[in-house]
């Protein structure tokens, strides 16, 4: 079922094996993406022969029904065939017409009716570049239904259409995107009354509030009448009286009663007689209340977000304030410690109020922090921070235990690196590498003391630190002496950025 060849996969063989220009390889594309409609309508599989030697065809790519019986339970791209096998292959292609084989043939003891359709690039005074197969089975058991009839009628057009080199039109979206014969389809005529409406195509409508039938009503009118928003609705009826008229394909949504619908229009111009449309529907409601759904629920997580920065970027004011209003040295500097480990994790959450996903830029908020820190430096600017690298992108429960362990490591790398004259940089690094977070926080300072050992260390700041890299990042933080010949401390880390 469906297509059995990526476009890169069709391109690379029509590229090896024919000399067709950008135009004619563009146009078998389109085909190719547009081809299960024309494969569903006509109860039939699809095959897309290419001429590669005298009277020999190639079989490029390769469709089946989801709508009967496949002839063929195996793939036949790159299969050839010549002599009396393509003979009407050949007619179609010389003599720029749809040939349909006289007589049954046979296929794994299946009968098989084959068709041939020359298909012509450029319109109708175009040139004819490869031959389409129909190929249906004649042991589907069906009944001619009116459905079935109507099915056939449209494909009849369609295949018209493809020997015209009027369809697929320059303007058709590739992947074949939309929806497709079984969801819902309509036959329109010339006026736009409705000929004939699938039983999937009824049950849409009716879901949008229509009382009755479709046939011989105007469907632009019908739809703009039913549709929720009046401005949506009337821009609706115009694209499709647009394409009855003016044979432009629209590709259209709209919302009625308390369904959505997904509409695709497509003009019926064979032998350039404008005949009306054919036009697929699709209930997506159930798709479009899920995309509410997830929407609110992102917008939502974007205001917490937004709350929780306010909150904490007021409770960094207040402890700002106290701290001017702090005598005692040791009081003032232990507040203004905290109002900076606030300050850090409301940018996280600042970042994430305007996210439209769950992931943080990491670089932007570590540039906003090392901003703030260096004023801990002082105003003479006589020590610079510093990134390099880059973090990525990182999920939010990585984010703010990284900014809070960042802040910290800084922080304590600017107060105990550095005598109070020095002059210096402290340098924070990221490195991404195959799945993980490599962070390391190097300053130029005058190095750890002598007696130095992590795990005796009753500093506040690193107790922080090592909690959060343990619990959180499930990494192990270790500090240490340079080892490049220059003086000062670095305290590194790495753990692995599991997709999320």
């Amino acid at each position: 079922m469906g297509r059995f060849l990526t476009m890169s996969a069709l391109s690379e063989l029509l590229a090896r094996h024919t000399r067709l220009d950008d135009a004619s390889v563009g146009h078998l594309q389109r085909l190719v993406s547009e081809w299960q409609m024309l494969c569903d309508l006509s109860f039939a599989d699809l095959l897309l022969w290419i001429p590669v030697a005298d009277g020999v065809f190639l079989c490029a790519a390769q469709c089946r029904p989801t709508t009967a019986v496949t002839v063929y339970e195996h793939d036949l791209v790159g299969a050839r065939i010549g002599g009396e096998r393509s003979a009407g292959l050949r007619t179609a292609f010389t003599e720029q017409r749809i040939y349909r084989e006289s007589g049954d043939d046979w296929d794994a003891d299946v009968p098989v009716r084959r068709e041939s359709i020359p298909v012509r690039v450029g319109g109708p005074g175009g040139r004819i570049v490869a031959v389409l197969g129909r190929d249906s089975s004649l042991v589907s058991g069906r009944g001619p239904s009116q459905l079935e009839l109507s099915y056939v009628q449209s494909a009849a057009d369609l295949a018209l259409m493809v020997a015209d080199g009027t369809f697929p039109g320059p303007d058709t979206e590739f992947e074949g995107s939309g929806p497709r014969v079984g969801d819902g389809m309509l036959r329109l005529d010339s006026d736009g009354a409705v000929l004939y409406a699938s039983p999937n195509a009824l049950s849409a409508y009716r879901r949008m509030g229509l009382k009755g039938n479709l046939v011989d009503l105007d469907l632009a009118t019908l739809t703009q009448g039913l549709a929720k928003d009046p401005l949506a609705g009337r821009d609706l009826a115009a694209q499709l009286r647009r394409t009855i008229a003016e044979g432009v394909p629209a590709s259209l949504e709209v919302e009625g009663g308390a369904a959505f619908m997904q509409m695709r229009a497509l003009p019926l111009r064979p032998r350039d007689q404008a005949l009306g449309a054919l036009v697929l529907v699709q209930d997506i409601t159930e798709l479009r209340r899920r995309d509410r759904q997830i929407m609110s629920k992102d917008a939502t997580i974007r205001e917490i977000h937004h709350r929780v920065k306010n909150n904490l970027q007021t409770v960094a004011a207040l402890l700002r304030m106290q701290a001017r209003r702090v005598s005692l040295p040791e009081a003032r500097q232990a507040l203004e410690e905290s109002m900076r480990r606030v300050s850090s994790i409301a940018l996280v959450h600042e970042t994430l109020s305007s996210a439209i996903d769950d992931e943080v830029a990491f670089d932007t908020v570590v540039d906003r922090v090392l901003v703030m820190l260096g004023d801990v430096a002082g105003a003479d600017g006589r020590i610079s921070v510093v990134r390099v690298g880059s973090f990525g992108d990182l999920p939010s429960e990585l984010a703010t235990p990284m900014i809070m362990v960042l802040t910290e490591l800084v922080q304590n790398a600017i107060e105990h690196g550095f005598h109070d004259d020095d002059h210096g940089t402290v340098s924070v690094v990221g490195e991404r590498a195959h799945g993980s977070l490599r962070v390391a926080v190097v300053d130029d300072g005058r190095g750890l003391p002598a007696d130095f050992r992590l795990t005796a260390n009753d500093r506040l700041g690193l107790q922080i630190v090592r909690t959060l890299v343990d619990a959180e990042l499930h990494a192990t933080l270790e500090v240490r002496a340079r080892v490049d010949g220059k003086q000062g401390a670095v305290a590194t880390f790495s753990f692995p950025i599991r997709p999320r």
